[in-house]
């Protein structure tokens, strides 16, 4: 890497997908007090709603993972108003 690119603290970061559970290993500069173990070493851990591996665009799948029961809410609020 060029020098002087990247900041000081970017490391390697275990990123957990809360909606399914997944996580895998990158590299982030984000603040986290988190830690978790992860084949055999300890790294920060930063939780997501969502991913890749829970996103529908990118499983194909029509059903949207909402851990708030956001869309639940709105559907409750709105959904019922056109069906008239």
């Amino acid at each position: 890497m060029k020098k002087g690119t990247h900041p000081d603290n970017y490391r390697p970061v275990v990123f957990k997908d809360m909606s399914n559970g997944d996580v895998f290993l990158s590299r982030s500069t984000c603040k986290t007090n988190e830690t978790i173990e992860f084949e055999g070493e300890t790294y920060p851990l930063i939780k997501l709603e969502i991913s890749s591996s829970s996103h529908p665009f990118y499983t194909g799948k029509t059903k949207l993972v909402d851990t708030a029961g956001r869309v639940d809410k709105f559907m409750n609020r709105y959904g019922n108003s056109r069906k008239k």
